[in-house]
């Protein structure tokens, strides 16, 4: 068993349910609302640009590469994991504080059923081992992951938030971490302990590339498995945001054509994102969210944006039972 192995369990995740509830005045506008800068930034379609960074630190560490391998069918379908993930994000965010709290049952049970032994040694942890998602150390560093690039992928179409901002958003997040089981407690107390907490990651021992993590990761990054086509200037961008360390543990190829790629990207991504119609550069379920509280029936273009983000028309309803089996997690 891991060293600091900290299970969550169902009654202690019900209390930081409760808490996150507690501090909602309005249900109806969900756990943030229209004002929130958690809105201003997961509203971007941009966002994606940061989808396949994520990833690939998330397969960094050895229990989120043995899960995804044992409890998923990420191989041969890996658009199934990136709807999954979108579709609890996004309606925890977007959704009405109902919405919200029926995503993260969801989440949570899925997450009971996604246990096992590490097949092979990798790092910190023996073959062996056992692992489980619904542990604090593992559901903050996917957390982690997300929260990074998301803001990686943001500041590198859009102007750079201010310090304020960033620590508001990453205050509102750690909201969102509650939903997910991740105590305030267990993480850094603002953005800069965020990033420490980040680079520390990345230079421990809890992240390890072995055989198995390469080769999905490659996959992921290549879209095998998967009818859409991964564009070049998308998988050198990507390289290009992964630490040095991972990005040669990875073995990910990043010579002068990757790196010609990527400046490129990184010059002109700016000027074409900022000319797409908002109706377009934001997320459907963001589209949905004002409609709801707008009185509005969504519209074709809001239902085909969901569609691509999280893989249904709409976000999960208040007392969804899509819990999924655990291989399509």
């Amino acid at each position: 068993m891991d060293r600091n192995f900290t299970p969550v369990s169902r009654a202690y995740t019900e209390h930081l349910w409760s808490t996150v509830a507690a501090g909602v005045s309005r249900p109806n506008d969900g756990i943030f609302g229209p004002s929130s800068i958690s809105w201003k930034v997961n509203r971007e379609s941009a966002l994606f640009l940061g989808a396949g960074r994520a990833s690939l630190l998330q397969l960094a560490h050895p229990w989120v590469a043995a899960a995804l391998d044992q409890h998923s069918n990420l191989r041969s379908d890996p658009l199934t994991r990136f709807h999954n993930t979108f579709k609890v994000v996004f309606t925890a965010i977007f959704g009405t504080l109902q919405q919200a709290l029926g995503a993260s049952r969801s989440l949570y049970q899925l997450h009971t059923r996604i246990q096992g032994q590490m097949p092979v040694s990798a790092g910190a942890f023996p073959a062996g081992s056992h692992y489980q998602a619904n542990e604090v150390d593992a559901l903050r560093w996917v957390f982690a992951t997300l929260v990074e690039s998301a803001m990686i992928a943001y500041e590198s179409v859009l102007p750079t938030l201010s310090s304020a901002e960033k620590e508001a958003y990453y205050a509102e997040s750690k909201t969102l971490a509650m939903l997910f089981g991740v105590p305030p407690t267990a993480l850094p107390a603002d953005w800069s302990a965020f990033e420490l907490y980040n680079r520390e990651m990345w230079a421990s021992d809890t992240l390890a590339i072995n055989r198995l993590s390469r080769e999905m990761a490659h996959r992921v990054l290549h879209g095998r498995g998967s009818w859409v086509p991964v564009p070049n200037w998308y998988r050198a961008l990507t390289v290009a945001w992964m630490p040095d360390k991972l990005r040669e543990a990875f073995t990910l190829e990043y010579g002068e054509r990757e790196q010609h790629a990527a400046a490129k990207a990184m010059r002109r991504l700016p000027t074409v994102y900022r000319r797409i119609p908002p109706s377009l550069r934001y997320v459907g379920p963001y589209h949905e969210a004002c409609a709801r509280l707008q009185h509005r029936r969504i519209g074709e273009l809001t239902r085909a944006s969901n569609r691509f983000w999280m893989g249904r028309s709409r976000m999960l309803s208040q007392h969804s039972d899509d819990t999924h089996s655990p291989r399509k997690s």
